[in-house]
């Protein structure tokens, strides 16, 4: 099977590649990655508030955030981080003088000022492509969504205009209206969207009074929203689409790019089983595809997209009746069944 894809602009060997996580954080892993068949590697994300804490001091950090006095306290001392901004240059660049597939940088910020000069040194590392990685979650009641939204859109343009490379961003699913978003992305030159990043969802100590981070990896499961909304915007954009989040098994990568997707990023299956499992992922894609006689990729990217449906919307409301519908009370038991014991 032709495993060829275009990603980013990139011509790739094959849509599996590693995502943005601490597998790069290590040559010995990446080179393992290359090997197990990986078409790309996916840094890590390099923080916003890392580089300006680095640059400027945790006073900066504060700043950043000015309705708490308190916000620099909840970030990481420069020290808990696997990489400084220095040595992630250093690192992107030993990865792309040592691996022969594209190397894709990433930003994890809020502002367009604390991307714009590390994106450029991105660039100068060597980087082939860039993943901007929004995780904002909006707290402030006198937002509105249109502000939320036009954040995304201008820091976008700022470094569209700034650097060469290809850019790709990676969403949550929480815009109020993420087509819209995703169409006005694709229209000031996005090359890319990456869905989606994860929400990590903090506990409480109720005894010490205090949130508590909690790491939980992804499971099957959490695929089927991102199968919806690539199932959606496929064949709408003129920029490339990429799963991230869900894809553990080989049928896992044959639902995403059947709903549309042209790379499927894996993270918490290589974190738990190892960088060879990726070839066990892309050997066992290989063989469903021959046994259900796909002889390229093409032939099965998009081919359940909401784009070969003639009322995306009606088609959308039709399953929601239905599935809603599905769902059957279990058939009493009988009193005698139970022995003499009455069932109310």
């Amino acid at each position: 099977m032709n495993l060829t894809t275009r990603y980013l602009g990139l011509t790739l060997a094959n849509p599996f590649m590693p995502g943005a996580s601490p597998l790069v954080d290590h040559l010995d892993t990446v080179l393992q990655l290359e090997d197990a068949g990986a078409s790309a590697i996916v840094m890590h994300s390099l923080f916003e508030e890392q580089i300006v804490s680095e640059r400027f001091g945790h006073d900066r950090v504060r700043a950043m955030s000015p309705a708490s006095a308190e916000a620099a306290s909840y970030f990481p001392a420069g020290d808990d981080y696997a990489l400084g901004p220095d040595r992630y240059l250093e690192q992107l660049a030993l990865i792309k003088h040592r691996v022969g597939v594209p190397v894709i940088g990433s930003l994890n910020g809020t502002t367009a000022e604390g991307w714009l000069e590390f994106a450029r040194l991105i660039e100068r590392a060597g980087a082939d492509a860039l993943e901007l990685n929004f995780y904002h979650v909006a707290t402030d009641l006198f937002e509105d969504a249109h502000s939320v939204e036009r954040r995304v859109v201008d820091i976008v343009a700022v470094l569209k205009e700034s650097i060469t490379i290809p850019i790709a961003v990676k969403l949550s699913p929480f815009y109020s209206a993420l087509p819209h978003l995703a169409a006005q992305l694709d229209h000031i030159g996005a090359d890319g969207l990456v869905l989606f990043n994860r929400f990590y969802q903090p506990d409480i100590d109720p005894l010490a009074l205090e949130t508590v981070p909690q790491l939980h990896l992804s499971d099957s499961s959490e695929l089927l929203l991102r199968l919806r909304w690539l199932a959606i915007l496929d064949g709408r954009l003129r920029g490339s689409l990429a799963v991230s989040g869900g894809v553990h098994q080989p049928v896992d990568a044959v639902k995403a790019i059947m709903a549309g997707a042209d790379a499927v990023q894996i993270v918490s299956a290589l974190l738990t089983r190892g960088p060879g499992y990726l070839r066990e992922i892309i050997a066992g894609f290989q063989a469903w595809a021959a046994e259900h006689e796909y002889e390229s990729l093409d032939q099965m990217r998009g081919s359940m997209s909401l784009a070969r449906c003639p009322d995306p919307a009606a088609f959308e409301r039709g399953n929601y009746v239905r599935i809603l519908q599905s769902w059957q009370r279990a058939p009493a038991i009988p009193a005698s069944g139970m022995g003499g014991i009455r069932v109310t």
